[in-house]
């Protein structure tokens, strides 16, 4: 796979369903233009890790709308499986949960494992001028930390060099 951090992001169209409403729409690469994008691949709905890293993502979404960040869900699912999970187990969450039913979206971000058909834990950070600037992608059974995605999505804003460890507020290289 060719990598994608420094590159234009992928484009992309999804259906969706909306955390909060169970309204269903439509997302676009272009609707992020201007804001940092974080936006997440899972494997599929009513799984046993997934609920926890969403969850944990939608309790901190002010955090990220602080940081001029959305938060975008992705899995294989459709948006009808999303708004089935929403209205059980799941809870509301904060954020459009979009759904990869062709996979293409799973697979131009290089996370689509073709022979189960689901997508790994991947994370992609995307700037707002749709260039992809983190990308974290690992094998389904553990889930990802929201504090290190916001540490990195704060470091990234500050334009430096961040060293190890570096945290808000520390000096920059």
């Amino acid at each position: 796979m060719d990598r994608i951090v420094g590159k234009k992001a992928p484009d992309f169209r999804m259906n969706t369903c909306d955390g909060q409403t169970c309204d269903f729409g439509e997302v676009k690469l272009s609707d992020y233009e201007g804001k940092w994008l974080v936006m997440f691949f899972y494997p599929l709905d009513f799984t046993f890790v997934c609920p926890t890293e969403i969850t944990a993502y939608s309790k901190r979404i002010e955090d990220f709308k602080k940081e001029n960040a959305e938060v975008l869900s992705v899995s294989v699912d459709s948006e009808h499986s999303h708004k089935a999970w929403i209205n059980s187990s799941l809870g509301k969450v904060n954020f459009p949960m979009a759904s990869d039913m062709t996979k293409q979206v799973s697979k131009d971000y290089g996370v689509l494992l073709e022979e189960t058909g689901v997508a790994l834990r991947g994370l992609f950070i995307i700037d707002p001028e749709g260039i992809v600037r983190y990308s974290v992608v690992h094998d389904l059974n553990v889930g990802r930390s929201v504090d290190e995605t916001l540490r990195v999505l704060k470091a990234l804003k500050t334009g430096g060099l961040c060293p190890v460890d570096w945290d808000e507020g520390e000096e920059l290289l």
